[in-house]
């Protein structure tokens, strides 16, 4: 994944309403109604929220006969999952270092408490 879209994944991501939007497709295809009716906006403005999704690859719409339905495009997810596993693993191996450090130290503590 290019850095650019990276950004662009992320950046459409920042939103709370965008992520919301995300988070109902996640059970399956909507309309753009149905993915309006929880928030308390305008038609076109969630419209505006669905072309940064379809921009930043996350969601696509297709063509069935009079209405178009919204699904979501997990690809985009994925390779920030990828990106940020790097910062899994050091996070992991820091965990694991402070886990020992506070054993040696409970270590230490009962063998002065004998």
């Amino acid at each position: 994944m290019s850095t650019d879209q990276l950004s662009n994944t992320f950046s459409a991501l920042a939103d709370p309403t965008r992520r919301a939007i995300l988070a109902q497709l996640t059970t399956g295809q909507k309309t753009v109604s149905d993915l309006a009716e929880p928030f308390d906006m305008t038609m076109p403005a969630i419209t505006k929220h669905l072309k940064v999704l379809e921009k930043a690859g996350l969601v696509e719409r297709s063509r069935e006969a009079q209405y178009r339905p919204c699904h979501l495009r997990p690809d985009p997810l994925r390779e920030i999952d990828q990106w940020m596993e790097q910062y899994r693993e050091f996070f992991e191996v820091s965990f694991d270092r402070l886990d020992n450090y506070l054993q040696q130290l409970q270590a230490k503590e009962e063998n002065n408490d004998d």
